[in-house]
């Protein structure tokens, strides 16, 4: 994530303004993004460093155990490496054509069969690919497209119309959401199923999609998991999609049609063949989980996440840097967690309710650590009062604002609120809503299974430079860091801001700690029922 998706948080009084040492938080970013940890993919040489680095500070910093008398989470998961054919092969009335391997597509699996194919198999376009009854919305509704390759676009329904009557306009809910997309697609039994990329639909350039996929990928490990899914799940750039659209003599009016709720799936008398090998590793990564035992009701859980994995060593750039260390992603948010426990670790008087910290594996592989401890919770679910993420943080200057991402979802922000007056700071809209990055980290893995949980941004209103100023910062890292092996320590980097903004973050989960009120999710959540329905048994 860049790190103005995910910076965080401000401190409450001047006690805990000086908690944070900045020597310490740089020292730690500077170790995990160092070369030698090779980017922190997990199943690397680069996770062992990752892991025993993170395990010893919390041991050093005297934090208890998490896991019984183990910092560890042991995550079963496998690792599929894809090798496809140079060329998919399209067959269509007006002529066949080549559609080049990641200059025009990528493609993964979660299936570890030796080989999979597409074999002739029919290319359908089914608009956004959503099936959203409380939207009354149905993308295949009159169409089977069992056996079949399914073409879809990214992002929801009414994207880029500024129609804000279109689910929820600009606001990306989940529906829109890549992993949805094939997700979807596998529920109505679709063979493949490609994604249209469009650069300001997604919120990230092709380049990152090509980065990401195409080599190895890690999955959590599902040998015995009955859902459906897809035998092949990818990316198509926009000029593929453009050729594929005119051989189907299509042109952009379908894509305007697809954002109308009487959309019909269509054919595009087209057929795609490509031969896929895969080889299949199963293997074991690792959460490591620290705590504080709370002082009056340890049975009661403030939950710290940050991802400690990055990509790993991948495609060369264009000075030849084939690590990609991920300094600001995410080893700034792993550091910020790390200063935030020593923060809690040295206060006079223990928080009431037990902390933990939770340092996830396999973000930057679909939030599958996160998963795992949502599906496999070593504290009860309905006792774990909310989950506070850090998914980078602020390298640079202070701001005057702070961006709630998400907005609406939780009473967390109002916890936001309250402390962010106190360093006069105020609260702006998501710069950025139709990028979905409520659902893009760690958090929503809570999120999905009820906790309450909280992802912040410290804007883009530079102090004494203004928003002009902090948006130009944005974009470059976006454009030039984010998911590329630009993203390094930087000597330059004073962390004035991340660390204004930790204090936010750490002040909130004080707050937390000491106090017994539950947070709730607002009405009109997608959450909300789903804690509703597993009430906190203090309540």
């Amino acid at each position: 994530m860049s790190y103005t998706a995910c910076k965080q948080g401000s401190s409450s009084s001047e006690q805990d303004s000086a908690v944070f040492n900045k020597d310490s938080l740089t020292q730690h970013i500077k170790i995990l993004a160092s070369d030698s940890f090779e980017g922190r993919k997990p199943f690397s040489a680069g996770e062992v460093k990752a892991v025993d680095y993170i395990e010893t500070t919390f041991k050093r910093l005297g934090l208890e155990p998490g896991n019984g008398n183990s910092y560890i989470q042991d995550v079963p998961m496998v690792e599929i490496t894809p090798t496809s054919d140079p060329v998919m092969k399209v067959q269509s009335a007006k002529g066949n054509f080549d559609l080049q391997r990641t200059t025009d597509f990528v493609v993964s699996t979660e299936n570890t069969d030796s080989v999979i194919s597409l074999k002739n198999d029919e290319l359908i376009f089914v608009g956004y690919g959503v099936v959203a009854p409380e939207y009354k919305w149905n993308d295949y509704a009159g169409i089977d497209v069992k056996g079949k390759v399914v073409l879809v676009l990214v992002n929801d329904p009414g994207f880029g119309t500024e129609d804000s009557t279109i689910f929820k306009g600009n606001t990306m809910t989940y529906y829109g959401r890549w992993t949805y997309k094939y997700e979807e697609a596998a529920r109505q039994g679709a063979k493949a199923c490609f994604i249209i990329h469009n650069t300001k639909a997604a919120s990230y350039p092709f380049s990152v999609v090509q980065n990401s996929w195409g080599s190895s990928n890690l999955y959590l490990d599902k040998k015995d998991n009955k859902e459906p899914h897809l035998a092949l799940q990818g990316w198509v750039s926009a000029d593929a999609a453009k050729k594929l659209f005119a051989a189907a003599g299509k042109d952009t009016s379908l894509i305007v049609s697809a954002n109308k709720n009487n959309f019909k799936a269509v054919s595009f008398n087209e057929k795609l063949s490509l031969n896929v090998k895969v080889k299949a590793k199963y293997n074991l990564s690792h959460n490591v989980i620290a705590k504080i035992t709370g002082s009056k009701r340890p049975d009661e859980y403030v939950l710290y996440t940050a991802h400690w994995d990055h990509l790993g060593i991948g495609k060369p750039d264009e000075k030849g840097d084939s690590i990609y260390n991920g300094a600001i992603d995410n080893a700034s948010g792993s550091a910020a967690l790390l200063e935030i426990a020593r923060a809690f670790k040295n206060l006079k008087e223990k928080p009431e309710r037990t902390v933990l910290f939770l340092s996830v594996t396999a973000e930057e592989q679909g939030l599958l650590g996160s998963a795992y401890y949502a599906t496999h919770p070593i504290y009860l679910l309905n006792k774990t009062v909310a989950n506070i993420n850090m998914d980078g943080i602020n390298p640079m200057e202070k701001t005057n604002d702070v961006i709630i991402t998400g907005s609406g979802q939780n009473d967390l922000e109002d916890y936001v609120a309250d402390v962010a007056k106190t360093q006069g700071r105020y609260l702006a809209p998501e710069a950025h809503p139709e990028a979905g990055h409520y659902y893009r980290s760690d958090h929503f893995s809570l999120a999905k299974v009820g906790v309450p949980a909280l992802d912040c941004s410290g804007g883009i209103d530079v102090v004494g430079k203004g928003k002009e100023y902090g948006k130009k910062q944005e974009d470059d890292y976006t454009a030039n860091r984010y998911h590329r092996p630009a993203d390094q320590f930087d000597g330059k980097w004073t962390f004035e801001g991340g660390m204004q903004d930790m204090q936010i973050l750490f002040s909130v989960g004080k707050k937390l700690a000491n106090e017994t009120k539950w947070p709730q999710w607002k009405a009109g959540s997608e959450f909300k029922a789903i804690r509703d329905k597993n009430k906190p048994l203090a309540d």
